[in-house]
């Protein structure tokens, strides 16, 4: 069984590495932009402390921001997903609470529970980061199109992700 915290060191640097060299350089059209890096702060166990959610979210955006060259946008909107993931989780707490340990996985509460979660999520995370990118009222039907089709793209993406590589669920 691997750490939790190594684990997900090996999730951060997998995932910045998969969007910088992969998806960076697929070009899906003016509207579609998957970023899969927002799966790092999605599936990070539930009882991970605010301040350190707070800094990953701004890690992970910062390291992005680097690669992307776009001067703390992807920070900003890493900061704003990881300050508004506790209350989500609290949105979708069950009843018991959530058993400690464990990760917010599509094996482990099901996929309406982990679609709904992340979806939600990852539409802010997209709103954010797309209107701050344009920052002007005239471009926003536009935006709000690019951030609900490059939404259900990334929503698509991070779910296949969990099929793929969280085969089991994860109690430890």
């Amino acid at each position: 069984m691997i750490p939790t915290i190594i684990r997900n060191i090996i999730r951060f640097v997998v995932l910045i590495l998969f969007q910088v060299l992969i998806l960076k350089n697929i070009e899906l059209g003016r509207f579609i932009n998957p970023f899969i890096y927002v799966l790092f702060i999605i599936a990070l166990p539930f009882e991970t402390p605010k301040w350190l959610l707070l800094v990953c979210g701004f890690v992970l955006g910062i390291t992005i921001d680097m690669f992307y060259d776009t001067m703390g946008m992807h920070a900003a909107a890493g900061v704003f997903m990881a300050y508004i993931r506790p209350s989500i989780l609290n949105l979708f707490s069950p009843r018991e609470g959530y058993e400690f340990g464990t990760q917010p996985t599509i094996q482990y509460l099901g996929v309406p529970w982990f679609l709904s979660y992340s979806g939600i999520l990852i539409v802010l995370h997209h709103f954010v980061l797309f209107y701050l990118e344009v920052f002007r009222f005239s471009e926003f039907f536009p935006t709000l199109l690019r951030v609900i089709v490059s939404s259900i793209f990334t929503i698509l993406l991070v779910a296949v992700t969990q099929y793929l590589f969280n085969n089991k669920k994860q109690v430890e």
